[in-house]
């Protein structure tokens, strides 16, 4: 207000407060223009094999199949790598500048940067998949520093002409979402860091001239302004944090849709190749026809359309996601074909390992809603509720769905119902439908008027609100709903039409009557993180805190004017005369528009940043000063609502466990060029390095233990000891190829320091806590019966669900700092989750730290502008974390076997990754919790149960058991003669079906009785036999410090299994028998040896006698008869002297014998 006094020139005077005040708002940017600092900002483009060093190549990400990099490794012969191993690379690159405002040439600016040292790191996160069966939770990123390319593109220039960092894009498994960060090293020019969505397009193929196109239609490449303007803005509905393709409909009469994989950094206008048809009936009642897209929803692999009364949906080819070529190859696929669906309903969060979306019909199936599940991209639909219609079950004739919303966490759907009454009067109630007991109920009856919000209304710091009681006055201003929306980490519903109802339990509503009656919600825009936005039936804009109970209207505004008349002082291409919003959403907890621009006479969409704390502080300007006369002149006071002047986290513990982001680290390998640009092969190198380094974290999900827990153990364990001699050459550039693979620039990151902020998500474990400070500086004290006292500040935290976990904050007052120290600690209550898998079937809750009072009033001026101090929203999610498993610690094992049996035998073939053990010996199991996160592993000192599973003599052989099997072989209560191991711990389950062991336990004997299937098995060598064991081993029932299910299966190599004693018998008889028969042989051979010799003797004596009769034949002549008679002679008489010596010979033997 203006004081009261003398006012010869009131004109002048207001003029110079306006002045005043605008000197105000331009101060923080004259601030900038004094300390001459540029304006910067990074710029990332994706590019394929062939784009690299190419300057204008813009690449999209589609599935491709990786490639090999093993002949450029083979140059590498004296490099610290496996060459057994296959190397691959990626198909992409990604390829970073920067550019700084005032600056016409961006190739000099990157030049500069390179030589004063500025190297980008990219930091890749990659998004968890939806279906947790086929792919493992884990939240993973990569860091990587990007190698200076020069473009090979001919140039005029010195040295260098163009250049760019480049680094590989990495792919992973089951991960279609990902999140480039990039920033500085600390050296060159300051640029903020900045991030990028890049994400694979599955609705991309190529060509046969290798060009890219659409498989959902064909590309429109001229955006005609009539599609545009003065066509009324639309919700952006996708799964959050899943959506790698995100669309929008709403193109007046055409069947297009906007399509983007990069959340409208840029993005393409498709007509979709659907068959348009209009199926009208007389349950379908629609009076004409249109070809827009009204419905449109995107999931992680599927998109959903509706035109007219139909359904069509359309799956993207993601190999990462089903290892194989699955899609709607053959166009779109309609669905629901006989019914008349008037709306789809997005569900926003999946669970379960599938994603949804709801159809309500009209006609024939009113009443029902079609309930859609999307598991792999498969696709199938459900009529729920099950056995009924809402309308037969709420005991009512006529009614019908007008919204519907899936709580995924709970498996509840809440439907909004309008009722018929008997006078034609319509009455709205919110229904609840239990899915897994096909339970409904009628949660709440919404008042037919609006309340009257100038009656009844409580007024305190926060403004006007208005509980729903029943007892307070109402206006002529009928409600109409038109839908809801649910926080599933704060529990609040809203309820949205020409009012605004929140509820936290879905039953007690509170009033918004800051909201005009007068005004109609066309749909609301959540960003789950503590704040919403809502867009009207006209076209405004309102912002809402959750918690408080003010809502702000953010366009059309004075702030909204202010705001834009300096944008257009700095002559901002984001903002133009004449323009229209197409559609508002969140990104990264920050409002975004896209708008379509009119400037001089050419149209363009833009993505824009809605400035909602710059608008904030500019509504607190205009609204809250006053005119002060200090002598003869008028002077500006303004009026500050915030008591504090900053607002600092302190104390935060390491994130890493509270995050469970697994971080990897890599760097590219040195070049000996001398200016230190890599070349294609280098380049070639970094892939194959960074594809192995996620190849070893891929595989180190096994069940035994490595001696070290790190997945680059087995990489580097025997190379360690050459590090400097690899070193050394590089040192003297004679590294092979002209590059250095060093061995420390590939790990995985473990000490992670927080950044003086909350983390993006906390996760829980049973019985564990999360502490932090929060640090307020007041502003100048007041003195108070002669004392200081501080401005009155206080901190609240609230929790979504104080059942589960609760707080306590403790306050310190800092005199002589000015400041508040409020110490808060957040843990669970052990009281809200069974046990599930690491990461699976998490209860979101969350934590709010607010300054009571001060919602939206206090901000914090930053390099990257304003940001809101007093409310601090952390999702929380109560269960077992992702990246913790059991492992079976073979080490400590072996060590403590061979201790206790004073002996250990292993197999003969040693493998020295499954080690064996002698069956005979008492077996002592021992375990580790490996946190794949913090790198912390520990023995396991819970309970657990221990089952054989499966098994068989070899490892080709192995079998599942049944669970009638698994029973007979494991349960102490078995009578069958079948237990293939006991113990003597007496601890038992409830039900005394098993065993319950733990790492005290007496060990484990093995019996391997005679119906068990290791009983009497056959031996394939002389080796005694073996038997390969499938063991399961899970803490689930059995073990309370934890709400983590651990199920470890691994294989257990017994060796030296006795035999059946029928066997054996017959082993020992058979045995017995070829002894008893050998001794025989060798006495019947004793005795028939003089038989022998004679026999042999009279054979030889033959055999000679032979052979010399043939030999005197021979060697006669018939020319000589005297010498023939003569030789004749004697040859016969000395044969017939030899026999005579022989047979004297023998009848000698035989007289001695």
């Amino acid at each position: 207000m203006f004081p009261a006094g003398p006012a010869p020139r009131p004109k002048l005077r207001v003029l110079r407060a306006l002045w005043a005040l605008l000197v105000v708002l331009l101060a923080p940017w004259r601030l900038w223009a004094i300390q001459e600092t540029q304006e910067c900002t990074w710029q990332v483009v994706l590019n394929n094999l062939e784009s690299v060093g190419k300057n204008d190549a813009i690449d999209h990400f589609v599935d491709q199949e990786l490639y090999t990099v093993d002949k450029v490794f083979d140059l590498l012969v004296d490099a610290p790598i496996d060459p057994d191993e296959t190397y691959l690379g990626f198909p992409y690159y990604l390829k970073i500048n920067y550019s700084c405002t005032g600056e016409v040439s961006s190739e000099a600016l990157v030049r500069k940067g390179h030589l004063t040292g500025l190297k980008p790191v990219v930091l890749v996160t990659f998004q968890s998949p939806v279906n947790f069966h086929r792919w493992k939770i884990e939240q993973l990123q990569i860091q990587m520093e990007a190698a200076p390319f020069r473009s090979p593109e001919r140039c005029d220039a010195e040295e260098v002409c163009l250049m760019s960092w480049y680094t590989p894009m990495p792919i992973k498994n089951g991960s279609v979402v990902m999140r480039v960060d990039v920033s500085s090293n600390g050296l060159g020019p300051f640029i903020p860091n900045k991030r990028f969505h890049v994400n694979i397009n599955g609705f991309l193929e190529g060509g046969r001239d290798r060009e890219l196109q659409f498989t959902v239609g064909n590309e429109l490449f001229h955006l005609i302004p009539q599609y545009f303007v003065n066509v009324p803005s639309r919700p952006l509905w996708y799964t959050v944090d899943q959506t790698p393709v995100l669309i929008l409909g709403g193109i007046p009469e055409e069947k297009a849709i906007l399509l983007t994989d990069t959340n409208f950094k840029d993005f393409f206008l498709v007509e979709l190749s659907i068959d348009s048809c209009w199926v009208g009936s007389f349950y379908c009642p629609q009076a004409s026809f249109t070809a827009t897209i009204y419905d449109a929803i995107a999931t992680e692999s599927t998109l959903f359309i509706r035109q007219n009364q139909l359904i069509y949906y359309f799956t993207g080819t993601y190999t990462t996601l089903y290892e194989s070529k699955r899609g709607s190859g053959e166009g779109w696929v309609r669905v629901l074909a006989n019914e008349c669906i008037k709306r789809l309903c997005p569900v926003h969060f999946h669970s379960n390992g599938s994603e949804y979306v709801m159809a309500l019909t009209t006609g024939k199936h009113e009443g029902y809603v079609h309930f859609g599940t999307i598991t792999d991209g498969l696709v199938s639909f459900q009529l729920l509720p099950r056995h009924w219609s809402v309308c037969s079950a709420i005991l009512v004739v006529n009614c019908s769905i007008t919204w519907a919303t899936f709580i995924a966490g709970d498996y509840n759907l809440l439907m909004l119902v309008e009722i018929v009454g008997p006078a034609s009067s319509k009455y709205f109630q919110v229904v609840s439908y239990d899915l897994v007991n096909d339970y409904l109920v009628v949660l709440y009856t919404i008042p037919e008027f609006i309340p009257d919000g100038r009656r009844g209304r409580q007024r305190g710091l926060e403004k006007w609100f208005l509980m729903i009681l029943g007892t307070e006055s109402y206006t002529n201003f009928p409600m109409v709903p038109k839908g809801m929306s649910y926080n599933p980490y704060n529990n609040l519903l809203f309820i949205w039409g020409n009012f605004l109802l929140q509820s936290f339990n879905s039953e007690n509503f509170i009033y918004l009557a800051d909201f005009p009656k007068e005004l109609s919600i066309k749909y609301l825009v959540n960003s789950f993180r503590g704040d919403m936005a809502i867009v009207t039936e006209n076209e405004e804009i309102w912002y809402l805190l959750e918690g408080s109970y003010h809502v702000y209207q953010l366009f059309p505004s004075k702030a909204w004017d202010v705001y834009i008349n300096l944008q257009v002082l700095q002559q901002s291409s984001l903002y133009a005369p004449n323009e229209t919003m197409v559609t508002l959403f969140y990104e990264d907890k920050k409002l975004y528009q896209l708008v379509y621009l009119i400037d001089n006479q050419q149209g363009r969409l833009v993505k824009r940043l809605m400035p909602v704390e710059q608008l904030l502080i500019y509504q607190q300007i205009s609204d809250e000063y006053v005119l002060e006369r200090q002598g003869s002149h008028l002077t500006l006071s303004f009026s500050n609502f915030c008591p504090f002047t900053v607002m600092r986290l302190r104390e935060l513990p390491n994130p890493k466990i509270y995050t469970r982001q697994e971080r990897y680290r890599a760097q590219p390998p040195r070049v000996s060029e001398p200016w230190g640009f890599h070349s294609e092969n280098s380049l070639a190198v970094y892939q194959g390095l960074v594809y192995y380094l996620l190849w070893l974290h891929s595989k180190y999900d096994k069940p035994y233990a490595d001696p070290a827990h790190d997945p680059t153990w087995r990489w580097w364990k025997n190379k360690k000891q050459d590090q400097d001699y690899h070193f050394y050459l590089a040192s003297n550039r004679r590294s092979a190829g002209s590059v250095h693979v060093d061995m420390t620039s590939y790990e995985k990151i473990y000490d992670l320091k927080a950044e003086n902020e909350l983390p993006e998500r906390i996760f829980l474990d049973k019985g564990t806590s999360y502490s932090f400070s929060v640090f307020l500086t007041a502003r100048k004290p007041e003195v108070l019966h002669g004392r200081w006292v501080l401005s009155p500040v206080d901190l609240a935290v609230v929790l979504a669900d104080p059942h589960c976990i609760e707080a306590i904050v403790k306050e310190k007052v800092l005199v002589n700092l000015t400041s508040v120290l409020f110490r808060v600690k957040l843990s669970d209550k052990r009281s809200c989750f069974d046990q599930g898998i690491s990461g699976h079937h998490l209860m979101k809750t969350s934590m709010l730290v607010k300054v009571l009072g001060l919602s939206g009033h206090c901000f914090q001026n930053t390099n990257q502008g304003p940001r809101m101090q007093s409310n601090l929203m952390v999702p929380v999610l109560i269960g077992c974390p992702p990246g913790k498993r059991l492992a079976f610690d073979i080490t400590y094992t072996v060590q403590y076997n061979r201790a206790q049996n004073k002996h250990y035998f292993d197999c003969v073939k040693v493998d020295p990754e499954m080690p064996c053990f002698l069956f005979r010996d008492i077996f002592y199991p021992f375990f580790l919790i490996q946190d794949l996160v913090t790198g912390d592993s520990g023995s396991f000192q819970g309970s657990y149960v221990l089952k054989v599973v499966g098994g068989g003599p070899t490892l080709d052989t192995i079998k599942e058991y049944s669970e009638e099997e698994i029973y007979r072989f494991n349960s102490p209560l078995d009578k069958t003669g079948s237990l293939i191991w006991t113990t003597e711990n007496t601890m038992t389950t409830e039900d005394l079906s098993f065993n319950i062991m733990s790492h005290n336990s007496l060990g484990i004997e093995w019996l391997c009785q005679e119906n068990s299937p290791c009983h009497d098995t056959i031996p394939y060598h002389i080796f005694a036999p073996e038997f390969f064991f499938k063991v399961l081993v899970s803490n689930r029932g059995v073990d309370k410090s934890t709400y983590c299910d651990y199920q470890l299966t691994f294989l257990l190599h017994i060796h030296g299994l006795p035999l059946s004693a029928r066997r054996a018998f017959l082993i020992l008889l058979v045995s017995a028998s070829l002894f008893v028969g050998l001794v025989i042989l060798y006495i019947v051979c004793c005795l028939l040896s003089p038989y022998m010799v004679k026999f042999c003797n009279i054979l030889r004596w033959k055999i000679n006698s032979i052979i010399g009769l043939e030999s005197y034949y021979t060697y006669s002549t018939p020319s000589d008869g005297r010498a023939f008679s003569h030789s004749g002679t004697v040859s016969w008489r000395n044969s017939r002297l030899n026999s005579r010596v022989f047979y004297k010979g023998a009848e000698e033997n035989k007289a001695e014998t």
